[in-house]
């Protein structure tokens, strides 16, 4: 298999992929759900991180360190260090922050190596809704030092219109920022392993494909 193809099989053995009716924060009923809250365990984030890795590595993403926004980006940002260097031999500095600024000891905004002017910082999250978690630490990176995001690497894009737009987030970052967002996998990507057996689900394929066809974006 492929890396896209493991990762899809991973998601669906960790209980993180599901297929069903679920009502989403949006208010749509969607016929599958990615419940990253259930990467729980130290097997999980070593995998993740591997994942994570090959996707950078796989895309020839440059950059001169990795930012994971707090808080689900923080263990993805740590993993995926460790996997760079393990896996590729590429030894990045990471660094992730605070919801609110430390104001004795070290203080701070960040935890991990300080962005310095120059750097290509790569942000690694889980998944991108709206674009809120990059909204609020462009700021705080940018502030910090006269830095650049090199891209943003997430797990999966589901390819689907924001609320108010006829453009996913992944295209509205790209847009609005200049940032180029990376996917591990996309959700034609996760179709297309139902097709092919790598998972289960075919009896919600047509659900799943008249999902995409009234949100979803072509790219």
């Amino acid at each position: 298999m492929t890396y896209k193809e493991e990762f899809i099989k991973f998601m669906s053995d960790s209980g993180v992929l599901t297929f069903g009716d679920f009502t989403l924060k949006s208010g749509r009923r969607a016929p599958y759900f990615i419940n990253t809250g259930n990467y729980k365990t130290g097997a999980h984030l070593a995998r993740l991180g591997n994942f994570y890795a090959d996707c950078i590595t796989d895309h020839n993403v440059q950059g001169d360190m990795l930012f994971g926004p707090a808080y689900k980006g923080v263990p993805l940002a740590v993993s995926t260090a460790i996997a760079l260097f393990t896996k590729y031999g590429t030894d990045l500095p990471y660094a992730f922050d605070r919801k609110e600024a430390k104001d004795h000891g070290e203080g701070g905004m960040f935890i991990g190596r300080q962005p310095r002017n120059g750097d290509r910082i790569i942000i690694i999250e889980d998944v991108m809704t709206s674009g809120k978690a990059l909204r609020e630490v462009l700021p705080k990176l940018t502030g910090a030092a006269d830095v650049t995001v090199s891209a943003m690497i997430i797990s999966v894009d589901r390819m689907e219109k924001a609320l108010n737009s006829e453009k996913s987030a992944v295209q509205e970052t790209r847009d609005e920022f200049g940032i180029p967002v990376h996917s591990i996998v996309t959700i034609n990507d996760i179709i297309a392993a139902i097709e092919s057996g790598i998972i289960e689900g075919t009896s919600h394929l047509d659900a799943m494909k008249q999902y995409r066809a009234q949100y979803g974006v072509q790219y």
